[in-house]
């Protein structure tokens, strides 16, 4: 987080994307939680959900376990909360609005400001911020709008992307490969790969 930002340096780039790519990594490990695959240990379980949601974006888990199990419920009408008409930008509006709360934006403010008297500002900006706001970019796009956009046929409302295991794991942890999701939802993001027939 000292690191002196040099623009010109593509390490500087590649860093920021690793970043976004671990942030995604840390909702993904939360996700799992909301499905009790993190421990078989309940409490441990949430423990750890709790744990990665905070310091993902201040989140309180127990908030995001009932919406998305009302997302798995009710998939693709009025009552999923993931769900919205429109295009990608109405969308990914409507999606952060259901899980971001004026607290939470203080509350981030607030350690921004405290982190500030150890770390440069446009550090805690680069490697810190922009990468969580890329991922929840990242984490909408290829777990929610690519997988629910338009009209599926079948039982899951959702789409799959192809049998591509090094890029779904880059693009979202295998989420891309949604509808197993759906149809497997006790299976591990590290395990998703393994449903997956085409």
């Amino acid at each position: 987080m000292n690191w002196e930002v040099n623009f010109k340096n593509p390490l500087l780039y590649a860093l920021i994307l690793v970043q976004m790519h671990l942030y995604t990594g840390l909702f993904i490990t939360a996700h799992d939680a909301m499905h009790g695959t993190v421990s078989s240990n309940p409490k441990l379980n949430k423990l750890i959900g709790q744990l990665c949601t905070a310091l993902y974006a201040c989140f309180p888990f127990s908030s995001l376990y009932t919406k998305h199990h009302e997302h798995h419920q009710y998939v693709h009408t009025d009552k999923d909360p993931d769900y919205s008409e429109g295009n990608f930008f109405i969308w990914y509006l409507n999606f952060i609005k259901q899980y971001l709360s004026w607290w939470q934006v203080v509350l981030m403010a607030s350690i921004f400001n405290l982190l500030k008297i150890w770390v440069p500002e446009l550090n805690l900006f680069l490697f810190w911020v922009l990468p969580s706001l890329l991922s929840t970019i990242q984490l909408f796009y290829f777990g929610t709008w690519l997988p629910h956009h338009g009209e599926h046929a079948n039982k899951h409302q959702s789409s799959s992307q192809r049998k591509n295991h090094i890029l779904a794991f880059l693009t979202c942890y295998f989420f891309g490969y949604h509808f197993e999701h759906h149809d497997s939802p006790g299976t591990p993001w590290w395990r998703l790969w393994e449903l997956k027939n085409s």
